[in-house]
């Protein structure tokens, strides 16, 4: 059982030992951090919008936080069972100070978290975050009176008003797609995304097959959307002859794609044919985090623009699409972030820019994917020895490969000439992620080989 509270909120396993994992005591310690700092920024009427998906643990975690929140003089903005980016935009529709979103992402069902956001519905920044800590750690919490107790409103219609915003972008162009008449299957895996993906396609005008679609929290298979994962949505693209699959992960935020075939799409590439689509109507530069795939950078050399890369998180890919005035951007795990609705990775706008794409295209899934650079990428996670010192691995490692093209802005990335590799700590689980890419499995798979004999060598000297 586990509990990660870090700068960009708190996560961990429901139940057990209170400090260990997720506890409704933890919950309320770390509501109350967040509605203390928020009222410190903003010492007239404070409002904070909260959502969450569909995990069975969510209601009694909003609860907890909603009446936390009440209990120092904050109003609360209910949108109920909702996506990330839905939470994220309608802080700004409210005219709110901050907002919550009840989420563990792709982490299995015994997970949950809070996902904490700004005035901007963005998530806060690092230096926001540790203030925010200073109020765990101080406990100094100052309660209202019972005559300055915050008050609950519900809203009903958040998702309606994030899809009319998505419908009215000049990119997305909705008469196309109707005339496509695409055939879709969507694997919502029991949770928000079995309401919001089919409420966008209806109005898209596209034919829809639903597949684990209940929003009961019951994921039917590991929530995290990856080729593994999605078998049951493979057979139901090829038993139904539709024209792609989409799957979303349990808060909406991550966005993969299924061919004609029953092939993955693959996540690193939702982000190249969504940048693609909006490279050929609006030049700028584009952004991916440092373990994204290079096929982003080669795109946007083919549209002669910048392609810049930032550390891993949703937070610092943001910074750097405002820093380089980026027209796209987002993160390699199927996270699309277009600025002209708003600055948060959303599953949403990006099936409606993939859709739109493809139908000006005309072609299947599977010749679109034929048009981007092809390379292999292998995602691992290794468990973190009780002994190792991960900061001690990293540089480690990066002093062994200090004759390549090293880069520690964010763990430690290795260019080598046809590949890299990514090592860096988890935010969101007690491992290092490993991620790697090369033109072919072999050559990349002995370059991760090189890596690991490293990470024995530092095993052994402890």
């Amino acid at each position: 059982m586990t509990l990660i509270a870090s700068v960009s909120g708190i996560r961990g396993t429901i139940g057990g030992a209170v400090s260990t994992n997720l506890t409704p005591l933890d919950i309320v310690s770390f509501a109350a951090a967040y509605g203390s700092w928020l009222k410190s920024n903003h010492k007239e009427v404070c409002t904070v919008v909260i959502g969450r998906d569909a995990r069975i643990s969510g209601p009694m975690v909003q609860q907890l936080v909603q009446q936390t929140l009440v209990g120092l003089g904050i109003d609360v903005i209910d949108v109920g069972l909702s996506t990330t980016p839905t939470v994220e935009m309608e802080v700004v529709r409210q005219m709110a100070q901050g907002g919550i979103i009840l989420t563990a992402s792709h982490n299995p069902k015994e997970w949950n978290a809070l996902k904490l956001l700004n005035a901007k519905g963005e998530f806060i920044s690092k230096t926001d975050g540790e203030a925010l800590m200073g109020y765990i750690e101080n406990q100094t919490f100052d309660f209202a009176a019972v005559d300055m107790l915050g008050k609950i409103s519900h809203c009903n219609d958040a998702l309606e008003a994030h899809i009319d915003q998505i419908l009215a972008l000049p990119l997305v162009d909705v008469n196309a797609i109707k005339a496509a008449n695409f055939n879709v299957v969507v694997d919502g895996v029991n949770s928000s995304g079995g309401v919001a993906v089919p409420k966008l396609l209806d109005v898209l005008g596209v034919r829809l097959t639903e597949i684990h679609c209940i929003p009961n929290g019951n994921f039917p298979h590991n929530p995290e959307p990856l080729k593994e994962h999605l078998t049951d949505l493979a057979d139901a693209v090829l038993r139904h002859n539709a024209h792609l699959g989409i799957a979303v992960d349990p808060d909406v935020d991550r966005l993969v794609f299924m061919d004609e075939k029953g092939e993955l799409f693959g996540e690193e590439y939702t982000l190249v044919a969504c940048a693609d689509y909006v490279l050929k109507h609006k030049k700028g530069a584009v952004v991916s985090n440092l373990s994204s795939s290079r096929s982003l950078a080669d795109l946007a050399k083919s549209h002669g623009v910048d392609y810049h890369a930032s550390a891993v998180g949703e937070v610092h890919v943001v910074d750097k699409m405002k820093a380089v005035h980026a027209v796209i951007g987002g993160e390699g795990n199927g996270g699309v972030i277009l600025p002209s609705l708003h600055y948060g990775r959303d599953a949403l706008v990006g099936i409606a820019l993939f859709l739109s794409h493809l139908a000006h295209e005309r072609k299947t899934v599977s010749a679109l994917k034929s048009d981007y650079s092809h390379y292999v990428m292998v995602k691992q996670k290794i468990e973190l020895s009780p002994e190792w010192d991960s900061e001690a691995l990293l540089a480690y490692v990066a002093k062994y490969f200090n004759n390549e093209n090293v880069t520690t802005t964010d763990g430690v990335k290795i260019d080598f000439e046809h590949s890299w590799i990514h090592l860096r700590k988890s935010n969101t689980e007690p491992i290092l992620r490993l991620y790697a890419e090369a033109k072919t499995k072999t050559h990349i798979l002995e370059q991760i080989k090189k890596v690991e004999r490293v990470i024995k060598t530092f095993d052994a000297s402890i």
